[in-house]
């Protein structure tokens, strides 16, 4: 495919005509941009002198692709006045540097809207402009280690501890979370026509991928006593639970590791008789199967399902899969190997963009499909300045700067590496403000006030995705079955597993498999703006909810699809769970790497199958939530499109397909790509200034990967060990007469740290390439040093260093916020429930400074059933009656 010029590809999508100023220098920004670049919207990424640090990534010629690219000095006034002529003709920006770096260059809220007052403008930190957290670099590490999700996968290595995620989730959850702000806040424009101010943030975006941990955590704290939860896998290895068998993971009689997904009961049957254990479970032995009584039959079973998997080679296997709908099992795969699945290629998800610098680059196509196709063809990243001339010829004279906002004259925005999230954050910034609840002072209402979702789906990806407009505004009417969604039931606790996925939705209760229950839709179908369906493909048009069929209905209506595989082809007729599509994309072998090499003894299965399991099921961080943020964005390009006069025809997103995009840094391949960071054996992190170290007490992430970082943790560790030395001696003197062995014992082990911090000043470790290259001696030297202090005495001294180190949090994060006021405060909000009554939830994860956000509980299963139906319908008591007689509402 040939380089598309920038000129050729104008007015083409749905956000053709709108311009983005990008002055982002991580992922969470690459990844929000690309969306908006994908959609057709005019991208101009400004790099400082030298280019952007993501240009050293691997999945640059994909996250920098189609945008323009201009080189400006933000030391330079010149290019400072060139800046603001740029964003004063644009319609949005993008930063994910510091609050206080922002303000220093004059990109506050309050400069920006006198600047542009039709701006919107996107700020994408760490953990937040306020909060206890606020003041701490934003390295995507240090977010996850701090929230105690590193303490959640910690299955995924064998020793004792919490685990290095690798997989960029809170950049991903931060990108999407600005992608939906953004485009409310530009919804909202068309009718105020005035911009404002956006913000999100590493901590908040990851919390968007919890699915049910959140209620059952809290259920724990609540009533103690009303069950009891286990984990998947007990500290020896054995299974802790019944969740192991319908989400089984073992390696075929050939080698290749398989994850099943027979989460359903249905799915479950047909899986039990496919292993031939119907018989079996007859045997008083297994009494109250799948919840048995001892570890010991646990184990038994365990082992005799991962016999049944290997018994079979992967052919064999595949032609199960292909004969029988209601059982699926994905190989893991890993790296580029994601877009080798076969109903990725059936539906055009992998493409290959001729990339001027490096040739041919092989990497998913765009993330939202319509026609069968992707959105528009995907286009190669620019070179670094390649539009700069003709953007800074017109903007060489600048906009003028009002006295009064003038940026101050020093200092720049600060860029992390490109691998560890959003850039810095600091202090508040101006002019944000977060609403919960009805409108607040000063605030101009929701931004998705007046738009109506219709929601046909079951258990997480796709129905989360309409859960995140209704923190926005959106009504969402989901249409459930007259037991209610699955999800419901998930947990042994009422409405526990789907408390989260049904916030601030109303329920419906009714059949569509009746004439009548189908009519009622077509007539509710008139008052949607979005139709959202997730099932599996045919699944729509068999219930008569397909796009055809609603669209002759109500021709405007923005229609979304959103299965697991796909509305047709090889898999889009299978069930599609999140471990099985971690597996698919790539995300399991991304976090454990080297677990699926064993395949010899019982007991090597066993300790790989719980590492498997680990890296792609855990409740907080797996594909489910990737899917639904994805979603989400898509209903909202829809809406927004519809309103700008650029109306789609019907739109795919896929949970495989968002998968891919997820992880880019692993699926975009060309030659002489640089390599994709891997976490090391023992699951500490990348290398030895981006991993865990253990204290004196507790563990500390560090995160200090730049020269800049190296220079100024050499130096705050220099300083901690001439403190460290001198009171060292001081002890020694006054112990010396008394007690000459601990004296000498103290004397070594100042002389033991004064050396290892003297070797960090060894000119080998003055380049990236040298650290690179003594990596593990250099992790051997900041082990000594580390040791000496508690993670939380390092954490406060690195901090005031502005170096970025926080301690591991060994708790999950669900319990950390759940108990801790402050965080509760800052990241949650309250709601109310039927079940829950008044409680803490995870709060919205955007925040407006004109626009209000809303924070709402769940609802039981047709709660709305009635109301709905008579607003909407007009249908009386008499009628509602008959209905609900008939079995055709509940």
């Amino acid at each position: 495919m040939s380089p598309i010029p920038h000129d050729q590809a104008t007015g083409e999508g749905p956000l053709a005509g709108l311009s983005v100023v990008d002055l982002s220098t991580t992922m969470a920004g690459a990844f929000a941009t690309q969306f908006l670049a994908e959609a057709g919207a005019d991208v101009v990424l400004v790099e400082p002198p030298g280019g952007s640090p993501l240009r050293a990534e691997a999945a640059w010629p994909a996250v920098a692709g189609g945008k323009r690219s201009v080189v400006l000095d933000l030391h330079d006034p010149a290019d400072r006045a060139r800046l603001d002529g740029l964003t004063a003709g644009a319609d949005a920006l993008v930063t994910t540097m510091r609050p206080r770096a922002a303000e220093r260059l004059g990109l506050t809220a309050s400069r920006l809207g006198a600047l542009n007052p039709r701006l919107v403008s996107v700020a994408i930190t760490g953990w937040g402009s306020t909060g206890p957290w606020a003041d701490l670099k934003g390295y995507e590490g240090m977010v996850m280690a701090k929230l105690g999700l590193f303490h959640a996968k910690q299955g995924m290595v064998t020793r004792p501890g919490p685990a290095f995620v690798s997989v960029p989730f809170a950049s991903w959850g931060a990108a999407h979370s600005a992608v939906q702000g953004l485009l409310g806040a530009l919804l909202e424009r068309e009718s105020s026509g005035l911009g404002q101010h956006v913000e999100t943030d590493l901590v908040r975006g990851v919390l968007m991928l919890d699915t049910w941990a959140w209620f059952q955590r809290l259920v724990g704290l609540r009533w103690p006593d009303a069950y009891t939860t286990v984990d998947a896998a007990t500290s020896d290895g054995e299974p802790g639970g019944a969740l192991i068998y319908p989400l089984l993971v073992g390696p075929t009689k050939d080698g290749h590791w398989l994850q099943f997904a027979q989460v359903q009961p249905r799915l479950f049957g047909a899986m039990l008789h496919e292993f031939d254990m119907i018989e079996m479970l007859a045997d008083p032995k297994w009494k109250g199967f799948p919840f048995l009584e001892t570890p010991r039959l646990r184990t038994e079973l365990w082992e005799y399902m991962l016999a049944k998997v290997a018994s079979r080679t992967l052919a064999e296997w595949r032609h199960v899969f292909d004969t029988n709908p209601d059982i699926n099992a994905e190989i893991f795969r890993a790296g580029v190997g994601a877009l080798d699945h076969p109903q990725i290629r059936h539906d055009g998800r992998d493409a290959v963009v001729e990339d001027p610098e490096r040739g041919p680059v092989r990497r998913p196509s765009t993330l939202v499909h319509l026609d069968g196709g992707p959105l528009a063809a995907p286009r190669p990243a620019p070179r670094l300045d390649e539009h700069g001339p003709g953007l800074r010829a017109t903007h060489a004279a600048g906009t003028p700067t009002p006295a009064a906002i003038a940026p101050a004259e020093s200092g720049a925005a600060t860029s992390g590496a490109a691998t560890s999230g959003a850039a810095d954050s600091g202090a508040a910034e101006p002019g944000a403000v977060e609403a919960r609840g009805d409108e607040d002072a000063g605030l101009s209402g929701l931004p998705l006030a007046g738009l109506t979702v219709l929601e046909f789906g079951v258990m997480f990806a796709a129905p989360f995705g309409a859960t995140m407009l209704t923190d926005l505004g959106a009504r969402v009417i989901k249409v459930e079955s007259l037991e209610g969604d699955e999800i419901r039931r998930i947990l042994p606790f009422p409405e526990a597993g789907g408390a989260r996925v049904l916030q601030g939705k109303e329920s419906v209760a009714l059949d569509l498999g009746t004439d009548e229950g189908r009519r009622l839709v077509r007539r509710l179908v008139r008052h949607a703006d979005i139709v959202l369906q997730g099932f599996r493909a045919g699944a729509a048009e068999r219930a008569g909810i397909d796009a055809t069929t609603l669209r002759e209905i109500n021709p405007d209506l923005v229609y979304v699809n959103a299965p697991g595989y796909g509305t047709d082809g090889p898999f889009g007729h299978r069930p599609a769970y999140a471990p099985s599509i971690g597996a698919a994309i790539g995300l399991a072998l991304a976090e454990a790497p080297d677990a699926a090499g064993a395949t010899g003894t019982m007991r090597d299965v066993k300790l790989a199958a719980n590492r498997l399991f680990a890296a792609s099921a855990v409740l907080n961080l797996q594909a489910d939530g990737i899917a639904a943020l994805g979603v989400a964005s898509t209903m909202l390009l829809g809406a927004l499109a519809r309103r700008r006069g650029r109306p789609l025809p019907p739109v795919t997103v896929t949970m495989l397909g968002t998968g891919t995009h997820a992880l880019l840094d692993r699926v975009v391949d060309y030659a002489g790509r640089p390599a994709s960071p891997t976490v090391d054996p023992d699951g500490n992190g990348f290398h030895a200034l981006y991993r865990m170290y253990p204290t004196a007490r507790g563990l500390l992430f560090l995160a200090a990967p730049s020269d800049r970082q190296w220079r100024e943790l050499a130096a705050a560790l220099a300083d901690a060990a001439s403190a460290d030395t001198a009171s060292a001696d001081t002890a020694s003197a006054d112990t010396a007469s008394a007690d000459t062995a601990s004296a000498d014992t103290a004397s070594a082990a100042g002389a033991g740290l004064a050396d290892a911090v003297a070797a960090l000043g060894d000119d080998g470790y003055a380049t990236a390439a040298g650290r690179a290259a003594r990596d593990a001696e250099l992790a051997a030297l900041l082990a000594t040093i580390l040791a000496t202090r508690a993670a939380a005495d390092w954490e406060r001294l690195l901090t005031a260093a502005d170096v970025g180190a926080v301690e591991v949090a060994e708790v999950a994060p669900e319990q950390l916020l759940l108990t801790d006021d402050t965080l509760g405060a800052e990241y949650g909000a309250q709601a109310e429930s039927p079940v829950f009554e008044e409680h803490l939830r995870i709060g919205p994860p955007v925040r407006f400074s004109r626009s209000a956000t809303q924070a709402r509980g769940g609802c039981l299963t047709g709660a709305h059933t009635d109301a709905v139906l008579r607003e909407l319908l007009g249908l009386g008591d008499a009628e509602l009656a008959r209905l609900r007689e008939a079995k055709v509402i509940g």
